[in-house]
């Protein structure tokens, strides 16, 4: 991930203000807030202005998944080029089920929180809107693994990161 933020920031760089940088990492899917805070730490942006700029660019986007991905995949699914994509993250989440199921909200809290590859804000939505979760109930359990991913990345990102640059 480290080279993935390290290479969106010099791309970036050269057009658009530090702060946007962040702010668009932290909208992507698989970098979210995680990435966003490495690029936080990279360009020396104070953590406070870091904080608020992540927390709302991964935010932003999960009403919307929660709202309307189950149409979106359902088009897709009809139209042939997309078929195939929209069955491979219906997959993804099905995998994912599990383990959202054997703990419930707090389940969902932690695969959203906990900083591994193929968990985060963008596919703890996407389970929650494939498997019609509650709404409410499942943006406040990835609200607050946003703000766990964001203790967890914070104390990575400005306590080592920001320590050795």
């Amino acid at each position: 991930m480290e080279s993935i933020v390290a290479k969106l920031v010099s791309e970036f760089g050269k057009t658009i203000s530090k702060e946007m940088i962040v702010f668009i990492i932290s909208l992507m899917p698989i970098l979210e807030l995680r990435g966003g805070l490495l690029a936080s730490a990279i360009l020396k942006i104070p953590y406070l202005k870091a904080t608020i700029i992540c927390i709302i660019g991964n935010i932003l986007p999960i009403p919307f998944i929660l709202l309307f991905l189950n149409k979106i995949f359902t088009m897709m699914e009809k139209w042939e080029p997309t078929k195939k994509i929209a069955l491979f993250f219906k997959q993804r989440a099905i995998n994912n089920k599990p383990k959202i199921d054997k703990y419930g909200f707090w389940g969902l809290v932690l695969f959203v929180g906990i900083p591994l590859p193929g968990t985060g804000a963008w596919t703890g939505s996407l389970i929650a809107s494939v498997f019609n979760m509650d709404i409410k109930k499942s943006a406040l359990a990835i609200f607050f693994g946003i703000l766990l991913a964001f203790v967890i990345m914070s104390l990575i990102s400005y306590g080592i990161v920001w320590h050795f640059t």
